[in-house]
């Protein structure tokens, strides 16, 4: 067994609380569906917001989740590079895995479909 980064991406609709916990239970709970992975098999959740999203911790919505209560978990800004996608909230998920990386699915949602076409065209 190995630790595996699955990445994840969203868009968040708004810069409130409602949204931004929204968007990270949305996102966080697709990435492990389509990957199979269990709160237990977490190794740890990072989490980023860019800088217009700045309204909640997006952990916070992570923390509420069923069996993430021991779940090590750390957000961050985004760096606001310019050009870049606004209103994005982005996951490093890293779990205890079987798979290789090429069963590795990662889940780009919305407009941040657009960071990576390439991964996103082969989920």
């Amino acid at each position: 067994m190995m630790v595996r980064g699955i990445r994840g991406a969203i868009s968040v609709p708004a810069n409130t609380a409602e949204a931004i916990y929204t968007a990270a239970r949305e996102l966080l709970e697709q990435m492990m569906q389509q990957n199979d992975v269990v709160p237990d098999a977490i190794a740890s959740v990072f989490l980023t917001c860019t800088t217009d999203l700045n309204a909640a911790f997006p952990a916070y919505a992570a923390r509420q989740m069923d069996g993430f209560d021991r779940v090590p978990l750390l957000g961050a800004q985004e760096m606001d590079v310019p050009g870049g996608l606004p209103s994005c909230l982005r996951i490093l998920l890293q779990v205890n895995t079987e798979r290789g990386l090429n069963e590795i699915r990662h889940l780009y949602l919305g407009e941040a479909a657009k960071l990576r076409p390439d991964l996103t065209a082969a989920s």
